[in-house]
C-alpha cells in the first residue's frame, strides 16, 4: 500500500470513528490537490474491507500488509466491494482493458458522468460479497456532471446497509449544500516542509539537492504537484524567473534564452510546468508589498494567469508567450535595472 505522508489528525479522527459503534456513512476529504487524499481514501478503504473480511490486520493504524487477501483484490482493481468514480478516458477501447492498465497520460473525459453514478444501483440491489460491507470512493467529487451529483445525493440520503462513500474534493465550496451536510468533513492540509522532504526522497531517491529544494518550492505542500514537476528542470526556470525580478532583462537575452528551450514539441511538459510556475512566482513577490507596489504587483499576477491559462487552450505561439510573461517578470525589477524591460 502507498504510504501516506502527514495528515495525522483527519486520519486519527477517521481510525476513531472506526472503531466506534457505528461509522458515518459518507466522509468528505478536503484539501488543495495533490497533498493526498485519494491516497487516504483508498488506504481508508482497504482497511475498512479488511476489517470486514478478515483476517483482521495488524496493528492500529490503517497500513494493511499487501499480502492481505483484500489489499491483493484491491491492488488488482478486482474487489467487489470497492467501487470507485472517476472520469474515464475518452478512448472507448482503455475501457475494455483492466482500471490497472489505464496509461497515466490517457485522456480523460471532462466530468463523472450521471451515468456512472446511475451504474452505482445495480450493485446497490445487492449485498457486498466479500462481507457486509462496501465502500465507493468518488476521485473527486468535484467533476460529477450536475444530474450526477443529484443522483448522488439521492444515495447518501438513502445509504444501502454497510455502504460507506469517500468523496475526494479540492473545491468543497462548490459542492451542493445537500451532499456536503450528509458528510463528516476531513480536512487535509498542505504538508509540512518534513513531510513533503520524506515524500520527495523516498518517490526520487537519486534527486540532487538543488533539484529537491526546487521541487519543494514548487510543491508548495503538495506533493502531487511536487512530483508532477520532477524531471522538468524546475531549478532552471526558477533561476530564470529569480534573475528576471532581480535584474530584469533590459537585452532580453533570458527570455529569448528561456524561449528557445521551451518551443520545441518536445519542450512541451516542461513549457507547461513554466505556464503554471509564473503566476504563482509572481504572487509571491506580492509578500512584502505595500500600496502600490502591491497593486502593480497583482495586476502583473492577474495578466499573467490570464496569459498562461489561455496558451495552451489557445494555441498560442509559444516564443511570444514566454516573451510576454517574462516581460511581466522583468517588469517588477528594480527601476534602475528596468529601464528596458
Amino acid at each position: 500500500m502507498t504510504r501516506i505522508y502527514g495528515h495525522e489528525q483527519p486520519l486519527r479522527s477517521f481510525l476513531a470513528a472506526m472503531a466506534g459503534p457505528r461509522l458515518h456513512h459518507a466522509w468528505l476529504l478536503t484539501g488543495p490537490q495533490g497533498v493526498g487524499k485519494a491516497t487516504a481514501a483508498m488506504a481508508m478503504a482497504t482497511r475498512m474491507l479488511a476489517e470486514a473480511a478478515g483476517p483482521s490486520p495488524e496493528g492500529d493504524g490503517l497500513t494493511v500488509a499487501p499480502e492481505h487477501p483484500m489489499a491483493r483484490l484491491i491492488a488488482a482493481h478486482t474487489h467487489p466491494d470497492l467501487k470507485r468514480l472517476e472520469r474515464l478516458p475518452k478512448d472507448t477501447k482503455l475501457l475494455e482493458r483492466g482500471r490497472g492498465d489505464w496509461p497515466e497520460d490517457a485522456e480523460l473525459a471532462r466530468s463523472i458522468s450521471v451515468d456512472q453514478v446511475r451504474a452505482l444501483g445495480a450493485s446497490f440491489a445487492n449485498k457486498p460479497s466479500m462481507s457486509d460491507r462496501r465502500v465507493v470512493i468518488i476521485d473527486s467529487v468535484d467533476d460529477l456532471e450536475r444530474g450526477g451529483a443529484n443522483a448522488l445525493l439521492k444515495n447518501l440520503e438513502e445509504p444501502p446497509a454497510g455502504t460507506i462513500f469517500l468523496l475526494v474534493s479540492h473545491a468543497p465550496g462548490r459542492l451542493l449544500p445537500t451532499i456536503r451536510s450528509r458528510c463528516r468533513v476531513l480536512r487535509f492540509a498542505p504538508l509540512d516542509f518534513a513531510a513533503m522532504n520524506s515524500c520527495i526522497s523516498a518517490h526520487l531517491p537519486t534527486l540532487d539537492d538543488n533539484g529537491r529544494r526546487a521541487l519543494l518550492a514548487a510543491g508548495e505542500g503538495s506533493p502531487g504537484r511536487a512530483l508532477h514537476f520532477a524531471g522538468l528542470d524546475i531549478a532552471g526556470i526558477d533561476d530564470v524567473l529569480e534573475r528576471l525580478v532581480r535584474e530584469g532583462d533590459p537585452a532580453n537575452a533570458l527570455r529569448t534564452a528561456l524561449a528557445s528551450k521551451l518551443a520545441s514539441k518536445s519542450a512541451q511538459p516542461r513549457y507547461e510546468a513554466f505556464l503554471e510556475r509564473v503566476p504563482a512566482f509572481i504572487a509571491r513577490q506580492a509578500h512584502d508589498q505595500q500600496g502600490n507596489a502591491l497593486g502593480h504587483v497583482l495586476d502583473a499576477w492577474e495578466a499573467a494567469r490570464d496569459l498562461a491559462q489561455t496558451a495552451v487552450t489557445g494555441s498560442l505561439d509559444v516564443t511570444s508567450v514566454v516573451y510576454a510573461l517574462c516581460g511581466q517578470v522583468a517588469a517588477l525589477a528594480p527601476p534602475r535595472n528596468n529601464a528596458k524591460a
